[in-house]
C-alpha cells in the first residue's frame, strides 16, 4: 500500500484530494491517508476532521508527500516539514524541485490542466510530469500517478518550464482572446455561442494537422483588404495592437511552410 498526503487546500488539492479519495474508496493500493490545510474546514467538505490537520508537527508517515500549495509558499512549506529522508514533490509547473529543502528526497507531480475550484475534471485524461532525483523515487511516483491517469510523462525542470510558457500560450492567452471575442459579440448583440462550433473544429483539426497546417485566415493568405478592413473596425487600441501583433505573427510563421 502506498501511502500519500497531500500538503494545501486550494483548487489542485482539492482535484487531487477527490482523485486520491476515489482510490482509496475503490480498495485501491494507493491510500489518501492524511491533508493538511491551515484551516481545517477548508477541507471539511472533502474529508473527515480526522484525516485533516492544520499542524506540520502532526502529519502522519506517509511514502509520498504532494506539497500542492502557491508557487511563493512552496519553500516555506517544505522547510517547515518536521521530517527527514522521505519523499516531497509539489505541482507547480514553473518551479524546480531544487526549491524544495534538502531534508528530504524531492520531486515534481505536475498535472497539466486548467482547474476550477468546484467543476469536477477527470484525472484520467490529465497528462502528469513526473521528475524525481533518483530511478526509485520515479518509479514509486510513476505507479502512483498511473492510478490516476493514462498519459504519465518524464519531464525535467528546463522541459517542465518551456511546457509552462507553451501552457500560457496556448490556453490563458487564448482564453483572453476569447474573451475579447465574446467582448465584440457583446457589443454588436451577437450570441457568442455562434463561434463555438469554430473554436472546436479548430481544435479538432489538430488531431490530424500541425499547428501551423490548421492555420486559416485572412494573416496566413496575406488578404491585405480584409486586414485593413478589420483594423478599421477595431476602435479599441488594445483590441488593435493584439490583432496587428498576431497578424504579423502569423504571417512570419507562415514563411516556415
Amino acid at each position: 500500500m502506498i501511502k500519500v498526503s497531500i500538503i494545501g487546500s486550494g483548487n489542485v488539492a482539492q482535484h487531487l484530494i477527490n482523485t486520491f479519495k476515489s482510490l482509496s474508496n475503490s480498495g485501491n493500493e494507493i491510500e489518501l491517508v492524511q491533508a493538511y490545510s491551515r484551516r481545517k474546514e477548508s477541507l471539511s467538505n472533502l474529508l473527515p476532521l480526522e484525516n485533516i490537520t492544520d499542524d506540520f508537527n502532526t502529519l502522519k508517515e506517509a511514502d509520498l508527500y504532494i506539497i500542492s500549495v502557491s508557487d511563493d509558499a512552496i519553500a516555506a512549506v517544505s522547510d517547515a516539514l518536521p521530517f527527514k529522508n522521505r519523499l516531497v514533490v509539489h505541482t507547480s509547473g514553473s518551479m524546480p524541485f531544487s526549491i524544495l529543502n534538502d531534508n528530504n528526497r524531492k520531486g515534481v507531480f505536475y498535472p497539466l490542466q486548467t482547474f476550477t475550484k468546484g467543476k469536477a475534471v477527470d484525472f484520467t485524461s490529465i497528462p502528469l510530469c513526473l521528475e524525481s532525483e533518483n530511478g526509485t523515487d520515479y518509479k514509486l511516483l510513476e505507479k502512483v500517478a498511473k492510478a490516476i491517469s493514462n498519459k504519465v510523462f518524464a519531464i525535467n525542470s528546463d522541459q517542465r518550464k518551456a511546457l509552462h510558457v507553451a501552457a500560457v500560450f496556448v490556453n490563458n492567452f487564448t482564453n483572453h482572446l476569447y474573451s475579447i471575442g465574446n467582448e465584440i459579440c457583446q457589443e454588436n448583440q451577437i450570441p457568442f455561442e455562434i463561434l463555438k462550433p469554430l473554436m472546436e473544429e479548430t481544435l479538432n483539426k489538430l488531431n490530424n494537422l500541425s499547428p501551423i497546417e490548421a492555420q486559416t485566415g485572412p494573416a496566413i493568405r496575406n488578404d491585405q483588404k480584409t486586414i485593413a478592413a478589420h483594423e478599421a473596425f477595431l476602435k479599441k487600441e488594445n483590441q488593435l495592437n493584439i490583432y496587428k501583433t498576431l497578424t504579423q505573427s502569423i504571417q512570419e510563421n507562415g514563411k516556415k511552410l
